[in-house]
């Protein structure tokens, strides 16, 4: 590759951290551009150098959000260790799943999430005034990793914000805390992605840690800008990241 691809990947990647660690959907900005500069790479390999890039970015963004959000390891990393399975699984069924039939339904749930979103204002800007209880924080965490965790190994965009919703909506958590939230069960899936991945030879291990260290500043620069300007401003990002995830979906359904 020549320096100009190098500095297109670099700015995709730092983009990706910063959205990442806001709302989730990075990998809207990674994968297209690594299909469109890197000559022949695969949609696997491209898929397994983002996990790789986007883990360095998540984890960066766990920790910056762990300095001042009350994080409840003892429920989310068991959450990441179901998120880690469920993603190496989806990761292991993509060939086995019509994904033109699946990308529609992801469409409608996006466009369903920015109406729900928009029509409840009050959704994430406050926590709820009577804190949900351990089973059900238990229960909610360990369902949303499931099935949010087979679908980062199955597709992948939009995993960060569908947890976030999640938090937000079940269990009444402010958009900062749930972003917090999000970034340790995203961890996990990227994990778990990235090693059936791995295993079966789709890494570009030299591209994915140049990209994963702009990764990481990107994600630093995002998640300092979650904390300090708050629920207000993660609902508004994630409004945005919504509406350009359903266009880019429907342009590679229908475009």
């Amino acid at each position: 590759m020549q320096i100009g691809d190098w500095a297109v990947l670099l700015a995709a990647a730092a983009a990706a951290g910063w959205v990442d660690a806001v709302v989730g959907g990075g990998g809207l900005i990674i994968l297209p551009t690594l299909l469109l500069v890197v000559p022949g790479i695969t949609p696997q390999t491209a898929l397994g150098t983002n996990k790789l890039t986007s883990l360095a970015g998540t984890s960066t963004a766990v920790a910056t959000f762990a300095r001042k959000v009350p994080m409840q390891w003892k429920v989310l990393l068991p959450g990441a260790v179901i998120a880690a399975i469920t993603s190496a699984c989806g990761a292991a069924a993509v060939s086995l799943i019509d994904r033109e039939l699946f990308i529609p339904l992801v469409m409608v749930v996006l466009v369903a999430v920015a109406v729900f979103v928009t029509l409840r204002p009050s959704v994430g800007l406050t926590m709820a005034t009577h804190p949900p209880t351990r089973r059900k924080v238990i229960l909610v965490v360990a369902l949303a990793a499931g099935l949010v965790g087979f679908y980062d190994g199955l597709l992948g965009p939009g995993t960060g914000t569908f947890l976030i919703i999640t938090f937000a909506t079940l269990l009444g958590t402010e958009f900062v805390r749930a972003a917090a939230m999000a970034k340790v069960i995203n961890c996990g899936s990227n994990l778990g992605g990235l090693l059936f991945l791995a295993v079966t030879g789709h890494v570009l291990w030299g591209l994915g840690a140049g990209m994963a260290v702009a990764n990481v500043l990107g994600a630093l620069v995002g998640s300092r800008m979650a904390l300090a300007r708050g629920a207000g401003f993660v609902r508004i990002v994630l409004l945005v990241v919504v509406v350009v995830m359903v266009i880019r979906l429907g342009w590679q359904q229908f475009g």
